[in-house]
């Protein structure tokens, strides 16, 4: 399945380059703490740095964290199912993810262009552009309806032959 593979290594390569930011943004946050209650200095732009990396990494990791089953996931139904039964659940969710991923994709893309060419900025002491994140919600929603696709695309294979698919998700 060349085109799920690769799906799987863009996004696992993101996954693992954005994890870095969180180390970033851990370096932010105590940075500005420090400065705080050690200093008394606190800074203007600390508090909006953080956010932007950690809302950043939290929309780009999405795909990723599909790839590694970390999202929540109710296995009443689940549990005991046969194999084909899970496919076809699965199939159901994944429907369901790629015509959301589709809308919030869609919109996305509105919302950075409006960003882009009204020049909008946030309501911050530094006003900030906002387009670097709405690119990052744009990319991250993207990333995340393709990882849906090649997971559709595995429980349509595990329906139609569990043996061949590798059975279990």
């Amino acid at each position: 399945m060349f085109l799920a593979d690769w799906i799987d290594r863009v996004n696992g390569f993101l996954g693992r380059l954005v994890s870095y930011a969180i180390w970033i943004g851990m370096v932010v946050v105590v940075y500005e703490v420090v400065m705080r209650y050690a200093f008394n200095a606190p800074t203007v732009w600390a508090q909006g740095y953080a956010q932007r990396i950690f809302a950043g990494y939290f929309i780009l990791i999405g795909a990723y964290t599909l790839i590694q089953r970390g999202h929540v996931r109710v296995d009443l139904l689940l549990g005991a199912a046969s194999t084909r039964r899970r496919a076809l659940l699965d199939i159901i969710n994944y429907s369901v993810l790629l015509i959301w991923m589709a809308a919030l994709t869609y919109e996305g893309w509105f919302y950075l262009h409006d960003a882009w060419q009204w020049g909008e900025r946030d309501d911050g002491a530094l006003g900030h552009p906002m387009w670097p994140v709405k690119l990052a919600l744009l990319i991250g929603v993207a990333m995340m309806a393709l990882q849906g696709l090649a997971e559709l695309m595995r429980s349509v294979l595990r329906l139609i032959d569990p043996a061949r698919a590798g059975g279990q998700p």
